[in-house]
């Protein structure tokens, strides 16, 4: 049940948006081998944005971040999963700085979950 959270500056238009959403789940599907139907997408705009990195500000920037299950993934598989979202993120916002961020972050099975129900309960009650 993988939770991104993109932050895109400038505002991306609704298509844009839409494309990223699934091409972006659609990795964590093959990549990540998360299902698509339990991935939440959220795309944020900032109104009011101002970007810099370091002292430079920048005119297009993003950043993604993905939470998952620990433990579950390779890290073969991390390392590709972030090469291919900032390609995604490269294709989709062709003016892209370079430095724009994709991070997993790893969160404990008992630590989360959806519907009420942690995602170590639900390993539980699928494997006995």
């Amino acid at each position: 049940m993988p939770l991104l959270r993109l932050i895109i500056h400038p505002a991306a238009d609704a298509s844009t948006s839409e494309r990223l959403t699934t091409r972006l789940t659609d990795l964590m599907a093959t990549i990540l081998a998360k299902k698509a139907e339990l991935t939440s997408v959220l795309v944020e705009c900032p109104v009011a944005p101002f970007w810099a990195i370091g002292t430079r500000r920048v005119t297009t920037s993003a950043m993604l971040e993905a939470a998952i299950t620990a433990g579950k993934n390779t890290e073969a598989e991390k390392a590709a999963f972030i090469k291919e979202a900032y390609a995604v993120l490269r294709a989709e916002l062709p003016s892209l700085d370079p430095v724009a961020y994709v991070i997993l972050k790893e969160v404990s099975a008992e630590s989360w979950g959806y519907d009420g129900q942690t995602q170590a309960a639900r390993h539980s009650a699928t494997a006995g």
